[in-house]
C-alpha cells in the first residue's frame, strides 16, 4: 500500500492526498492506495503545482511508512525538526 506526500506550495509544509485527493496535513488523514490507484493519484496531484509541489509516493504498513524510505518519512510526518529554538538575529 502507498501514499502520495508532497510539500504544500504556500508555506512548504508536509501534505499527503487525502479522500478525493484534497490535501491534508496528516499521515492518519492520508488516503492509503493500491499501486493501480496510487499511481492516478500521483498523476492527478502533479497536475496540481499551485498546491503539490514534487509529489510522490511512499510505501506504508498500517498508516506507518516502510520500505527504504520509512526513516525520511517518519521524520517528515513527525513535523518539522528544528522549532522555535533557533533564533535568527538581524544582520
Amino acid at each position: 500500500m502507498k501514499i502520495v506526500t508532497a510539500n504544500r506550495l504556500s508555506d512548504g509544509r508536509v501534505i499527503y492526498a487525502g479522500v478525493d485527493n484534497q490535501p491534508v496535513d496528516s499521515i492518519e488523514q492520508a488516503s492509503v492506495l493500491d499501486d493501480t490507484a496510487a499511481e492516478i493519484v500521483l498523476a492527478e496531484v502533479a497536475g496540481r503545482p499551485d498546491v503539490f509541489v514534487n509529489p510522490y509516493l511512499f510505501e506504508v504498513s498500517d498508516r506507518a511508512p516502510s520500505g527504504r524510505d520509512r526513516l525520511k518519512e517518519r521524520i517528515r510526518s513527525a513535523g518539522p525538526t528544528v522549532g522555535n529554538s533557533l533564533l535568527w538575529e538581524k544582520a
